[in-house]
C-alpha cells in the first residue's frame, strides 16, 4: 500500500510524537510520501532524513499511485487534506496528533494499530457528503465545495439579516450574526457550537442553523441532502464574510448564494475498532458523572 502523509509544520509538535509516527510508518513497511514542509520540520525537531522520491509539495504531486491519504493533526488538517485531493478517490484517515477532532479520530497513542490494519486490509471505506456553493463571492473560491460548513457571518458590529429559501420556498429571515448550512458530518464542529443537532454521519441531510438569532424562537431545520437552498443576504452597506470550511471570502451587501450537494464526494478509511457513537461518546464525555462523592457517610 502506498500512503500520502500530509500534515501542518506546527510549533506544537514535540520531536518525541513526530519520531513516534516516522518510526510507526517504517515500522508497517508500507510505502509512503510526506508534504516536503512537514518533512523539513521533522529533519530539525527529530534529525528524520527523507528520500527525495518520499518528499512531495503540493496536491499537484499526489498522483495514481496513492491509495490512503494520512492526515496528522486535528480537524483542520484533515480539511486540508480533503481540499488538496479535490475530489480523487483517495480515502483519509486522521491520525488526532493532541486536541478534541471528530475527523481526526484516532489516536496517536494507536498509531501502530491503525497502519497495522492499513496494511492487513481491516478497514472499510465510506463516503461522506460534500457542499457546493456557488454566488456573489468577492472572489471567485479555487475549491468551492465544503465538507463541514458554509458560514455567513457578519464582520461588523451590524447585525445582517439572511433569508433562506428550500426548494424555492422561504424557510425564515433571520436577524443576526448569519447562518450555516452544515452535512452531517459538520454537525460536531461549528454547527454544534451554535445549538445544531449532533446528526450521525450517513444519514442524507443537510442543517440549517442560525448564528445568535436575535429572534430567540429561531431554531435549526434538518432538510433532505437533495433540496436546493437559496440564502439572500442583506447588511447596512458594509461586507460580510462567507466561508467554506476553513476558506474565507468576503461578499458585499445583496449577495446571494445557491448551496447544492456536491457531485462528488469524499471518502474516509473506517477502522473497525472505531465507531461514531464511540467517538461521540469520549470526545463529548458523555455518561461521566463529575458530581464529588458523598462525604457525609449517608
Amino acid at each position: 500500500m502506498d500512503i500520502v502523509l500530509y500534515s501542518r509544520p506546527q510549533s506544537s509538535y514535540t520531536a518525541e510524537d513526530v519520531a513516534a509516527l516516522f518510526d510507526a510508518l517504517d515500522r508497517s513497511g508500507m510505502g509512503w510520501r510526506v508534504n516536503r514542509d512537514f518533512a523539513s520540520l521533522a529533519e530539525s525537531l527529530a534529525g528524520r532524513s527523507f528520500a527525495p522520491d518520499g518528499l512531495y509539495d503540493d496536491a499537484s504531486q499526489i498522483d495514481d499511485r496513492a491509495q490512503v491519504m494520512v492526515s496528522y493533526g486535528g480537524d483542520g488538517t484533515f480539511l486540508d487534506c480533503v481540499r488538496m485531493l479535490g475530489g480523487r478517490p483517495v480515502p483519509i484517515i486522521g491520525i488526532n496528533s493532541g486536541r478534541l477532532g471528530f475527523l481526526a479520530n484516532v489516536s496517536k497513542r494507536h498509531l501502530e494499530t491503525a497502519f497495522r490494519d492499513l496494511r492487513e486490509g481491516n478497514y472499510s471505506v465510506v463516503s461522506r457528503t460534500l457542499i457546493r456553493a456557488e454566488g456573489d463571492f468577492g472572489s471567485s473560491p479555487e475549491y468551492p465545495f465544503a465538507f463541514n460548513e458554509l458560514a455567513i457571518q457578519r464582520q461588523s458590529p451590524n447585525m445582517i439579516s439572511t433569508t433562506v429559501f428550500v426548494n424555492d420556498e422561504m424557510i425564515a429571515t433571520y436577524w443576526g450574526d448569519g447562518v450555516l448550512v452544515s452535512t452531517p458530518a459538520g454537525s460536531t464542529a461549528y454547527s454544534l457550537s451554535v445549538g445544531g443537532p449532533v446528526v450521525a454521519p450517513d444519514c442524507r441531510c443537510f442543517l440549517i442553523s442560525p448564528i445568535a438569532p436575535h429572534n430567540l424562537t429561531m431554531r435549526p431545520v434538518v432538510i433532505p441532502d437533495t433540496a436546493v437552498i437559496r440564502i439572500c443576504v442583506a447588511t447596512r452597506g458594509t461586507d460580510f464574510s462567507v466561508s467554506l470550511d476553513n476558506q474565507t471570502y468576503s461578499a458585499a451587501d445583496g449577495a446571494s448564494f445557491r448551496i447544492v450537494k456536491a457531485d462528488k464526494s469524499i471518502f474516509l478509511v473506517r477502522l473497525q475498532n472505531i465507531s461514531f457513537y464511540d467517538t461521540l461518546r469520549n470526545k463529548m464525555m458523555w455518561g461521566i458523572d463529575s458530581r464529588e462523592p458523598c462525604r457525609t457517610g449517608r
